[in-house]
């Protein structure tokens, strides 16, 4: 048991470590050197998890969404408490930048994939939940939906981090959400949500974000 729990803390160190070398330098520029000498582990524990950088990086969109938010009684806010969460951790957390940042690298996603298929599948979910409760309006089609926010949210990433390196991300994000849900929300719910840009934070900071268990 204890060394399984040993293998289980190593592997997640290596992808941390992984993760913060990838959102620095970007999956080319990466040498597995680099995350090495960043997890502080030997080579072959390294490669007893991962045999190879291909590999490092699917770990590292694979845990994208390992932490969960508290379920809400209107599910439209869930769409939104997923975006401003992930918004603040782009700022405050290597793995998800890393996320970001490989699953918009034209050539590097090729060989790994792109954390986007999952963040579309979650949306599309809860998106179809609150239709069939009536919180959107007639016309929404939930997976259709769900790429326009996800395909949204990443431009208006993109944007923040090459003009601001991120400083500005919630309020950007804050601010594509208050525009974007009055054609996706039905009036009564729209009133109720709450989009604003410390929205995320105070998930975060709140221990509204829970940690999914290793």
């Amino acid at each position: 048991m204890a060394q399984q729990e040993r293998a289980i803390r190593t592997r997640r160190a290596v992808l941390e470590a992984a993760a913060t070398v990838f959102a620095d330098q970007g999956y080319t520029a990466a040498t597995v050197a680099d995350i090495l000498k960043t997890a502080g582990v030997t080579k072959g524990a390294l490669y007893f998890h991962f045999d190879s950088k291909e590999a490092l990086a699917k770990g590292v969109l694979e845990i994208q969404a390992e932490q969960s938010l508290p379920e809400q009684e209107v599910k439209l806010q869930q769409v939104v408490d997923i975006a401003m969460s992930v918004a603040h951790r782009l700022v405050n957390d290597p793995v998800v930048r890393a996320g970001a940042r490989l699953s918009s690298d034209p050539i590097g996603r090729r060989h790994y994939g792109s954390a986007w298929p999952l963040w579309v599948d979650m949306l599309t979910e809860i998106v179809h939940e609150a239709h069939q409760r009536g919180e959107t309006l007639p016309h929404v089609v939930p997976r259709e939906i769900a790429e326009l926010v996800v395909s949204a949210f990443n431009g208006v990433q993109l944007y923040a981090q090459l003009e601001t390196d991120l400083s500005e991300v919630e309020h950007r994000a804050s601010v594509l959400l208050k525009h974007l849900l009055p054609s996706i929300a039905s009036p009564a719910v729209l009133m109720s949500l709450d989009v604003a840009a410390d929205r995320g934070a105070r998930l975060v900071g709140g221990s509204g974000l829970v940690p999914t268990p290793a």
